[in-house]
């Protein structure tokens, strides 16, 4: 199955393309700069951490409620996958890349910094864009109207970036990693949690009962 190889070079030249930017003059660090700073109302971190932690748990409850055989189970099934790659992938390149936060020190080019410099990419944004992709992949064509999903992950990255806890690029990154994620979470023809889990659970509370 290529489609796998296809995802992991996707997630790779991410990686080449940011440790080519965090070496070379800081290359593609031109398109970063603070934004005003907020971090309340709607652009509180409680906010949109909030929210996707209300999406998250719904999601979770509606995969096991619905089961990985309906179209709907299966892209929610899909979904847990994409956040949970998603989180994985930004996590571990936070450690490669060690970036300054802005809020830490303005000045984008400050990569390899070492200890708890966690910028790049911005783990928030690539779970937001995880959890939204499967469901795009699978109804926008019949549903343009689910487009709208993706003012899911703009929102979270847009707070990010008022909170001066990410670069553009950071977020720019995190967003493609999800994309990714969801891309191959969406690809599988069996969701990694369904494969791993036992069948009684994934078979739905729907159909169970």
């Amino acid at each position: 199955m290529k489609k796998p190889k296809y995802a992991a070079g996707s997630l790779a030249a991410i990686i080449v393309l940011a440790a080519q930017g965090s070496q070379a003059s800081c290359l593609w660090s031109h398109l970063d700069h603070e934004i005003g700073y907020s971090n309340s109302g709607v652009w509180a971190a409680n906010s949109y951490r909030g929210m996707m932690d209300v999406l998250t748990v719904a999601q979770i409850a509606g995969a096991f409620y619905e089961g990985s055989n309906s179209r709907l189970g299966r892209t929610m099934w899909q979904g847990m996958d994409a956040e949970a790659l998603g989180a994985i992938a930004s996590n571990a390149a936070k450690f490669v890349f060690t970036r300054e936060r802005p809020y830490t020190n303005n000045d984008p080019c400050k990569w390899n910094q070492g200890g708890r410099n966690y910028s790049f990419p911005s783990g928030e944004a690539a779970t937001a864009a995880g959890l939204v992709t499967p469901y795009i992949l699978e109804y926008a064509h019949d549903q343009p109207a689910v487009y709208a999903l993706l003012a899911i992950p703009a929102y979270v990255g847009v707070g990010r970036l008022k909170n001066h806890a990410h670069w553009q690029s950071d977020v720019i990154a995190g967003w493609v990693m999800g994309g990714v994620s969801g891309w191959y979470a969406h690809s599988r023809e069996t969701p990694i949690f369904v494969s791993i889990l036992p069948h009684a659970l994934t078979v739905g509370f729907r159909k169970s009962f």
